[in-house]
């Protein structure tokens, strides 16, 4: 399907504008002495510059120099407008007039070169995280890694333990050597201790007779067993 081209207000006065200040400028250059091609260069340069300043202040509103610049090439499409309206005679071209036709174009060179060469403004970082990273984030949550169940090594069968040996039943033996006078001394109390209960003296009551230390009674009455 091809596109229909409807007419447009605004964009049939934008051709007939430019069409205007085009010739006004070529009209003004040429009274000037810029003659031939140099002539239809210099409506063209002055549009060129119009068209980058408007460009870099619609990117940088804030940039003063496009502004500048904008202000430089609209003087310059106005003057040469307000000129060639019979305020000024082509004939009779003053030379002040002809000193700023001449040096336009290193002042368009100028202008253009630093409007394209001018760096960008560097957009603020968004407050808000981007959702790309917080769907990637999720993705990452909900993922679960399973794993294969690693084979356990086989442990060696146990060996018997050998048949416990149960010691040998030996006489307790006296954990301190008693005197033989003190042996016999305690003999003679506890044989008439049992003469006189009927039973055998222990630890504790040989203990209170003979006033000797627990450990040593204990040796005592193990001798005497």
């Amino acid at each position: 399907m091809t596109a229909r081209l409807r007419p447009d207000a605004v964009l049939v006065q934008a051709v007939i504008a430019g069409a205007l200040s085009f010739a006004h400028l070529h009209d003004l250059a040429a009274a000037a002495g810029q003659d031939g091609w140099k002539a239809w260069a210099y409506p063209v340069s002055v549009d060129l510059l119009l068209v980058a300043a408007w460009r870099r202040m619609r990117t940088d509103a804030e940039n003063r120099d496009a502004w500048l610049w904008f202000a430089i090439a609209l003087v310059a499409s106005l003057g040469a407008n307000v000129a060639t309206a019979g305020l000024l005679d082509l004939h009779d071209v003053p030379a002040w007039l002809r000193i700023l036709v001449a040096g336009w174009p290193a002042l368009a060179f100028l202008g253009g070169t630093l409007l394209a060469h001018a760096p960008a403004p560097v957009p603020a970082p968004s407050q808000d995280p981007e959702p790309v990273a917080a769907e990637e984030s999720e993705a990452v949550a909900d993922l679960t890694v399973e794993r294969a169940p690693e084979p356990v090594p086989e442990l060696p069968p146990a060996e018997p333990e050998p048949p416990a040996v149960a010691p040998a039943l030996d006489p307790p033996m006296p954990a301190i050597p008693v005197p033989p006078a003190l042996l016999d001394h305690a003999r003679k109390i506890a044989d008439a201790h049992h003469a006189q209960t009927g039973n055998a003296m222990d630890a504790a009551t040989l203990r209170s007779r003979l006033g000797v230390s627990e450990a040593l009674a204990d040796s005592i009455t193990l001798a005497l067993a």
